[in-house]
């Protein structure tokens, strides 16, 4: 057995007279000082490019998943694109053409007559454009009991067409009873419309020279 005074004992201008075991752990210690020596300089490069490589990998993951991650949400993405273009055709439907205007404030009117209301004022105003949409507003006034108003207001809501009533004022003209008191309701109904090829040709030209001019 090997002692640490074996070691100090031992002249190191005569390793020829050392023990056995003394040369061999002496051998092995500069065998494996030399093979760290040795690995440290040939591998040092080499560990740099390994580390490297992983930092590569990961990004080269993190770039995979984001892009699986788009591929399945595109699938989804074209689905609500459709369902969106659906809905805006299905609205679209709803907007009378410039044809179809008149047949419109007929229907309104009707549905006011048809609830026994009395007109006392339905006065189209003038239409504004609004990108590639005309809206209409038209002024108007009835007179009628409160039950026969409200459903009046029903019906506007549930024509095929898309009509809104806003700017409601609703005042008392008197009565007999309760029952028999009359109601007088002031409000904007509007109406949109879509512009068609003529009048959105003729918007693109109005709209290009006021562009030009802000240019300059």
């Amino acid at each position: 057995m090997i002692k640490l005074d074996d070691f100090k004992n031992l002249n190191p201008k005569n390793p020829g007279a050392w023990p056995w075991l003394v040369k061999i752990v002496v051998f092995v210690v500069l065998f494996l000082a030399v093979v760290a020596t040795g690995a440290w300089f040939d591998w040092q490069d080499q560990w740099e490019s390994l580390r490297k490589a992983k930092q590569e990998e990961e990004k080269l993951k993190d770039s995979f998943l984001a892009k699986k991650k788009e591929a399945i949400n595109l699938d989804l993405i074209r689905k609500q694109l459709t369902e969106t273009q659906e809905s805006f055709g299905a609205l679209l439907k709803q907007l009378p053409s410039k044809s179809e205007m008149d047949a419109l404030l007929t229907d309104i009117n009707q549905a006011g007559l048809g609830r026994g209301l009395q007109f006392e004022l339905f006065r189209p105003g003038a239409e504004k454009v609004v990108g590639s949409f005309a809206e209409q507003p038209i002024t108007i006034k009835v007179s009628g009991s409160y039950d026969d108003i409200g459903k009046f207001s029903s019906d506007i809501a549930m024509l095929p067409r898309i009509v809104t009533l806003g700017n409601i004022s609703i005042s008392p003209v008197g009565g007999k009873s309760v029952a028999d008191a009359r109601l007088s309701m002031d409000a904007i109904a509007k109406t949109f419309r879509y512009l068609d090829e003529t009048e959105l040709a003729t918007q693109k030209k109005a709209a290009a020279p006021a562009k030009k001019g802000k240019k300059k």
